[in-house]
């Protein structure tokens, strides 16, 4: 399984960026992929997570209303739309695919995540 991640970039306070992560050897007909971020000198911290056969999302609650999770199955890729961006958004975003249908109390943890894919930076400037 390979995870490529890509869309990341400089944008200005209150605009906007969509990253895609590209799933290889991975099936959308089961499982969860997920964005987390890292910040410099912080813990990677879950952003949000989708269903792939569902498409159930979830968001953490300090992008809920900003971010929108999508993925289209075809081409096994999950799309990060993020509007409104603040400064507090630059970090380093990884997307990761977990083999199971996480639910809201799962979804944030790292360790439910089998894969990992590399990083794409995300620097909003003020």
């Amino acid at each position: 399984v390979q995870l490529q991640a890509s869309g990341g970039g400089l944008v200005q306070t209150g605009g906007s960026l969509r990253l895609s992560c590209a799933a290889s050897g991975f099936t959308f007909d089961y499982g969860s992929i997920t964005w987390f971020r890292q910040a410099p000198g912080k813990e990677r911290e879950a952003v949000s997570c989708i269903r792939t056969r569902s498409g159930i999302t979830y968001y953490d609650v300090a992008v809920k209303g900003r971010f929108s999770l999508s993925r289209d199955n075809a081409k096994n890729t999950v799309y990060l739309q993020m509007n409104s961006l603040k400064p507090e958004d630059t970090a380093v975003y990884y997307c990761a695919a977990s083999r199971w249908n996480l639910i809201s109390s799962t979804w944030h943890i790292r360790t439910n995540y089998d894969y990992w894919g590399q990083g794409t930076l995300v620097t909003v400037s003020s």
